[in-house]
């Protein structure tokens, strides 16, 4: 793996992995320190297809004892992502934990993009000229993630920014619907290779309505 504890403690530069939630939290929330993250991970891996940080996170990070928190294999979620939904622009995950699942269910909307329809054709010229890839937009779909670690939603909310996703991403517990903070990972651009913005929403009850949560005070 590219991303073992570290190349990312480098990355980060921090000296522990204990530290790094709360470094990447900042990161994510500073708009210029946040993009120069992205570009620094970008020098290692261009390949979005996956979740970079897997083994870091399950080695380092997982709450296994306290929220029996553990992570689903790359080749799952792929597996997941092409059986079901893969026609919707709307997507919807509780307890995503740092993203493997919703990763791949972008990956397939980018791959199989929905509102665009290859013509057919052998000509592999033509194939590649009119690929989904080139006709993706980013403000056609719209990922709703819930995860209740403060561990894992740093590592989440990189995922779908570096990956230019339009959606959602609330702290909370799935179950109470209890919440204490909420994301708006948001891309208005038609860039497919673009980043997307971090905006923390106000804890005020608009967005708690809007979310299907109450605030924890």
């Amino acid at each position: 793996m590219k991303f073992d504890v570290k190349t990312v403690n480098k990355v980060l530069e921090i000296d522990d992995a204990f530290k790094a939630p709360t470094k990447m939290m900042n990161l994510m929330l500073d708009p210029k320190k946040r993009e120069k993250t992205f570009k620094k991970f970008l020098e290692i891996e261009t390949d979005m297809s996956y979740e970079w940080f897997q083994e870091y996170f399950g080695d380092e990070q997982a709450e296994r004892k306290s929220k029996k928190q553990d992570f689903t294999p790359s080749s799952i979620s792929n597996l997941v992502a092409q059986l079901v939904g893969k026609d919707k622009s709307t997507y919807y995950e509780p307890a995503a934990g740092t993203g493997s699942m919703l990763i791949a269910k972008w990956w397939n909307d980018r791959l199989k993009n929905p509102l665009y329809k290859r013509p057919e054709t052998d000509n592999p010229l033509i194939k590649f000229l009119t690929s989904p890839t080139f006709t993706y937009d980013p403000r056609a779909y719209w990922y709703q993630a819930e995860e209740l670690s403060n561990r894992a939603i740093p590592f989440l909310i990189f995922n779908m920014s570096i990956r230019g996703m339009n959606g959602s991403i609330t702290q909370c517990d799935c179950l109470s619907r209890k919440a204490t903070r909420a994301f708006f990972i948001r891309n208005d651009t038609p860039n497919y290779l673009g980043f997307s913005e971090v905006i923390e929403l106000p804890k005020n009850q608009e967005v708690a309505d809007l979310l299907g949560v109450h605030w924890d005070e």
